[in-house]
């Protein structure tokens, strides 16, 4: 970024916190009086003018005052993204409402949705946890009719699939048991390279389900992401950029194609940190519908094992500095609660 003196940093980030909080473009005077500046009225325009120069700041009209570009917005959240805290006493809340709630994925997922869209008054986003190296835990096989056997199959970490079977012959109950237990015996806690890496089975349905079972778990591991889910929809339609319903529609739009909004996340998370934060400011000029939005996005999880994206949308006036924190601390404790239920369990 473009070099600044003292004076101008700090007028800057008065500036931008000024306009977040106030939506309306800042003029010299507000910020004299509002902020008991030492410095007089011309001295600050002639800053601003400087900041205008620089690309920080942007006149909306001739005789209106500033309001921060996207390179404004990019060096407040570059000066403030570490120093940022979430008050303790909200960290209490969140942190007991996650544990009040039952041990249950599902649950965590739409919670930590919800406490997201509240917390930040923006559109929150939540993948599930992504097993990125699936693991065998157990099979069922249950004779239903003739020919037809329901296979259950049971991954550490939770995920559970399960498919209809059409046998050559049928095949009794007492078999299937027997053919389960030998290879849950064989495959338990074994990753995909390993099943694959095992040589044929003598008994022909033991080698017909070890196939099924390895083609289910590289379907798994082939998945993008988990679930997606939302909250806070509606916050948006609230803000005063969004009064232009077009506006509106263009940024939410990309909350409805499902398979846009996984590429975003993929590609602002694949080489980031768990716990790491991205903030994208005005789509980055690669979002066309995001040009008047902000996302902060993070990954969480266990790297190597599962892990999964949450993030907030917003107008590019959104508090960053209320929004950042608390992206951050739900992705800590979702991490914990992937840690404890899937790796750990």
């Amino acid at each position: 970024m473009k070099t600044l003196t003292e004076r101008q940093k700090t007028l800057l980030l008065l500036i931008v916190r000024d306009y977040i909080d106030s939506a309306q473009p800042i003029g010299s005077k507000r910020l004299v009086e509002h902020y008991h500046l030492e410095l007089s009225p011309a001295t600050i325009r002639n800053e601003m003018a400087a900041l205008t120069e620089l690309g920080y700041l942007h006149q909306p009209h001739t005789s209106a005052g500033r309001v921060p570009s996207e390179d404004g917005y990019r060096y407040f959240v570059s000066e403030m993204m570490h120093n940022a805290q979430l008050p303790e006493t909200v960290q209490r809340t969140i942190s007991h409402q996650f544990h009040q709630s039952r041990p249950d994925m599902e649950q965590w997922m739409t919670l930590a949705a919800s406490i997201l869209a509240s917390q930040s008054q923006g559109v929150s986003v939540v993948t599930a946890p992504h097993v990125e190296q699936a693991k065998y835990k157990h099979v069922e096989l249950i004779s239903t009719q003739g020919r037809q056997v329901l296979m259950v199959l049971v991954m550490i970490g939770g995920d559970v699939r399960q498919q209809i079977l059409t046998l050559a012959e049928p095949v009794s109950q007492e078999r299937l048991s027997q053919t389960a237990t030998r290879l849950n015996g064989l495959l338990a806690g074994l990753t995909i390279d390993a099943i694959a890496s095992l040589t044929a089975r003598p008994d022909p349905l033991d080698q017909d389900i070890l196939l099924l079972i390895l083609q289910d778990l590289r379907n798994l591991a082939s998945q993008v992401s988990g679930e997606i889910y939302t909250d806070g929809l509606t916050n948006v339609l609230n803000d005063p950029e969004f009064s232009d319903s077009d506006e509106a529609r263009r940024a939410l739009k990309i909350f409805e194609e499902r398979s846009t909004l996984q590429g975003l996340l993929a590609k602002t998370t694949t080489n980031s940190n768990i716990g790491g934060l991205q903030v994208l400011i005005g789509g980055e000029g690669e979002w066309d519908d995001l040009r008047r939005c902000s996302m902060v996005i993070a990954r969480y999880g266990v790297p190597g094992m599962a892990t999964g994206t949450l993030g907030v949308l917003g107008p590019m006036r959104m508090s960053y500095a209320r929004t950042i924190p608390t992206v951050r601390y739900v992705a800590g404790l979702l991490s914990d609660l992937v840690n404890d239920t899937i790796v750990s369990g």
